[in-house]
């Protein structure tokens, strides 16, 4: 059996509750989550010592301990992202295939630094929202895409990689410009790609993850995300831990988190384009 170390802000949080047992159950008890840190207890929840207990699950008092000890890593702090470089930096120094759970790191130029700490130091990593894997996506025709509408929930701080994600996937990551189009109530943004290609979100309350996509030979298509994403995710997760090959592009989460930040800073100044750096020093 290979062991599973986690890595945490706190652990009592949706996606360290869920993922345990579906990472067992996807491999038939061939990985299992042995090992698991947090750097503080969960605000208004379960100590990370009575998370461990709950979960059968030894508590570890150092991130080291857990690298040390564990096959492969999981750093999850997923509505937390600006710890991810504390939390993150030992395992990617590890060599150890290495999942930063979504949102990968809060700005570009700290996804930058992560990959290059990977990079350096030969340790297999990856970063994406389990949308990116729902089948509905999967199956769409990814040849002469022109334009991408796409509609999803929550709000933009940690919801809005829940789109992008689709949409780089889908168009790439030559992302070169971002236009705030929206409204306070109904924030929508405008993404500029290379050859004219564009990408319209929309963040509507409560909406369904859903995307009509418009290819330049006319044909439109529509899905709706019904499938479960969560499920092929943890096959993509768990095959990534056996194999050492990286699922995602890092060009692409660089891209990613470019224009969530970019973005963010779009809102102060709606219907006016915003570039996106692109020169990064990676290779992309």
């Amino acid at each position: 059996m290979k062991k599973i170390g986690f890595i945490d802000y706190y652990l009592d949080e949706w996606h360290a509750n869920k993922y345990p047992g579906w990472i067992e159950q996807a491999t038939n008890g061939a990985m299992r989550v042995a090992f698991a840190y947090g750097k503080q207890d969960a605000p208004g929840g379960r100590t990370n010592a009575d998370w461990c207990r709950d979960n059968g699950i030894e508590l570890l008092r150092t991130i080291e301990e857990v690298v040390e000890r564990s096959d492969y890593l999981i750093v999850l702090s997923p509505d937390h992202p600006e710890f991810h470089e504390e939390l993150a930096t030992l395992p990617l120094q590890s060599g150890k295939p290495t999942y930063v759970d979504k949102t990968f790191a809060p700005d570009r130029g700290t996804a930058l630094r992560l990959f290059a700490t990977a990079r350096n130091h030969g340790t297999p990593v990856y970063s994406s929202s389990a949308l990116r894997f729902a089948a509905e996506y999967e199956r769409i025709d990814r040849t002469g895409i022109d334009m991408v509408c796409s509609f999803g929930p929550g709000a933009y701080a940690n919801y809005s990689v829940h789109q992008i994600e689709p949409i780089v996937s889908l168009m790439g990551s030559e992302a070169e410009r971002i236009m705030f189009v929206g409204t306070e109530r109904s924030p929508a943004w405008l993404i500029g790609f290379r050859d004219g290609r564009q990408a319209s979100m929309h963040h509507f309350g409560s909406a369904a993850f859903s995307m009509s996509i418009h290819y330049g030979a006319g044909k439109s298509e529509a899905v709706r995300i019904e499938s479960d994403f969560f499920a092929a995710f943890i096959r993509s997760l768990t095959r990534f831990f056996a194999t050492g090959e990286v699922p995602v592009d890092p060009a692409e989460t660089i891209a990613i988190m470019t224009i969530i930040e970019q973005g963010l800073l779009a809102i102060a100044s709606p219907f006016q384009w915003m570039a996106l750096p692109t020169d990064d020093g990676y290779g992309v």
